[in-house]
């Protein structure tokens, strides 16, 4: 497979988890799968949570695929290449921008950024399973852009 249409594929299956983490975290996380993910709705003590167990199921998916189709010389290898990438992408907004699980300091002033945060905080507003809003992780809708004098807080 060419550069530009691994590179391509990669791309469109970044994107493509995005719709896919969407529907799984409205649906699943919020729904029958509520028991792993309420841990991430309530203060998190220690370093774990149950709800690392999706972030565990996500990396395992990337990680068969990688191994598939390297072996097989398979195009689904660049899938889990995105999948990869993807992974990577949420851990650096949602883990450590978001919650801060990885601590440093920072001053954030990107106007998507803070409107992925901001999304996020109200997402977080609901302990409960009902009631939740923007279950994007990459994306977050123009409606969620911080309001001139509330500023994100983003310690």
């Amino acid at each position: 497979m060419g550069f530009w249409t691994a590179t391509a594929l990669v791309l469109a299956t970044v994107v493509w988890m995005e719709g896919v983490a969407w529907l799984v975290h409205k649906y699943l996380l919020h729904g029958p799968l509520w028991f792993l993910h309420r841990s991430h709705h309530r203060p998190r003590r220690g370093w774990w949570e149950a709800n690392d167990w999706v972030s565990v199921a996500y990396a395992a998916l990337s990680a068969g695929l990688v191994i598939w189709g390297d072996l097989n010389h398979h195009w689904l290898f660049w899938v889990g290449i995105g999948i990869l990438v993807y992974g990577l992408l949420y851990f650096l907004l949602h883990d450590v921008i978001v919650h801060q699980r990885v601590r440093f300091r920072y001053r954030l002033s990107h106007p998507y950024l803070l409107r992925i945060i901001r999304a996020h905080k109200i997402h977080h507003k609901h302990l409960e399973r009902t009631g939740s809003q923007a279950f994007g992780f990459l994306y977050a809708a123009p409606r969620y852009a911080p309001r001139p004098h509330h500023p994100v807080d983003h310690r």
